[in-house]
């Protein structure tokens, strides 16, 4: 039986559940969820190991490397997901999966970073994948809002800053919310 005080004991663990449960159909080696959260291998090692001794994460070795990724079968998936989407909030949940799909700059822009409730989210976003696209329909739905991200690798998004393109400077004279990297 799992008690809830050993489930959220740790921030380490709380953002590796951030990870995982935010890129469900992802696998991510030990190294790569610590440099994607920031924080020390043998800490992110520990709650790795600790969260599948639970049932939560289920492991697989690879050649060298041993993957993990959310276990879809634990019964406290579901839960877990809602709990962490919940806390996070949409800009958190963001956040997570954009770490996720190895992202380099992205920041919220528009009447949403104004404050303003309208049913949408405009996102751009520089140098994502692994699994981006999916993971914003699952928060579309989670969040009941409309996600437009604008999409460009990071050679794209330089240049156009160079040439001062008219409408990347607009969104970036304007209040923003930064969800990863230095617009």
């Amino acid at each position: 039986m799992i008690v809830l005080k050993d489930l959220f004991s740790s921030s380490v663990r709380a953002d590796v559940l951030s990870v995982l449960l935010n890129s469900p159909d992802e696998k991510f080696y030990m190294r790569e969820i610590a440099n994607l959260i920031r924080k020390n291998p043998s800490g992110v090692k520990r709650e790795l190991d600790r969260l599948e001794k639970m049932g939560i994460v289920i492991s697989e070795k690879v050649a060298n490397l041993k993957y993990f990724r959310a276990n879809k079968e634990s019964p406290l998936y579901f839960e877990l997901k809602d709990l962490i989407a919940k806390s996070l909030g949409l800009p958190g949940a963001l956040k997570a999966l954009l770490r996720a799909s190895g992202a380099k700059i992205a920041f919220i822009y528009g009447p949403y970073a104004e404050g303003e409730d309208t049913g949408k989210v405009d996102l751009l976003v520089v140098g994502a994948s692994n699994g981006f696209a999916s993971g914003v329909r699952e928060l579309e739905k989670k969040f009941g809002v409309r996600i437009n991200y604008l999409l460009m690798d990071e050679e794209e998004y330089k240049q156009k800053k160079r040439k001062k393109d008219s409408f990347l400077k607009k969104i970036l004279s304007e209040k923003r919310i930064t969800l990863i990297g230095r617009a």
